[in-house]
């Protein structure tokens, strides 16, 4: 394989699979988190080209959260989640209480809730990846952002023309006491990577 565009429907299927299995994961961590039941939709699971990426999140000029995590050892590439205000004020005044109505309202100890819950968040995706293939895979510290989506999509945008044309987009609901708010997850495995856990999953 020499680029996303070549990965065909059985592979899909399958990376939708993991896809479920961490949405999975991910409503359970966060149900705990938040001592409140979680539901979450099926993912909707995207290959989109690098310059569909910011229409698709609201254009370059919308301001959002963005959360990075590298993965390393035998998955090399990275996970950036894409955060909106709602999704924010929901999750920070579930936790702490906090009533944000800025961004520059978010303190301290908000912007750390908002990384451990992309920790676990993350995790979840990785865990099942991981389970699913047998392969190790370490993620970093998140590192977070504050900015335009333009802005915060210039460094992935930069890694990704190295690998190909185009990026795995997760979109999900995660409904909680009556609220639905959407997450984005970019999934960015560079392509000896894909070419690995595709191999591990018997789908080549």
């Amino acid at each position: 394989m020499n680029g996303y565009a070549n990965i065909g429907e059985v592979q899909k299927d399958v990376i939708r699979e993991l896809g479920n299995i961490g949405a999975g994961n991910a409503a359970t961590a966060l149900a705990s988190l938040l001592n409140d039941k979680v539901e979450i939709s099926v993912p909707n699971l995207k290959f989109i080209d690098i310059s569909e990426i910011s229409d698709i999140l609201g254009g370059p000029e919308k301001e959002v959260v963005g959360i990075l995590v590298r993965m390393t050892d035998d998955v090399d590439g990275m996970l950036i989640y894409i955060m909106d205000y709602h999704f924010v004020k929901h999750l920070l005044g579930s936790l702490l209480n906090e009533d944000v109505q800025a961004f520059s309202g978010i303190s301290e100890i908000g912007l750390s809730a908002l990384k451990e819950v992309s920790n676990i968040l993350s995790g979840s995706y990785v865990n099942a990846l991981s389970r699913l293939t047998s392969l190790d895979i370490r993620l970093s510290l998140p590192e977070i952002a504050i900015d335009m989506v333009g802005a915060i999509l210039n460094f992935p945008a930069a890694v990704v023309g190295e690998l190909g044309d185009k990026l795995l987009l997760i979109e999900e609901n995660f409904i909680a006491s009556g609220n639905s708010i959407q997450s984005h997850l970019l999934l960015i495995p560079n392509m000896q990577s894909l070419h690995e856990i595709m191999k591990r999953l018997g789908v080549e």
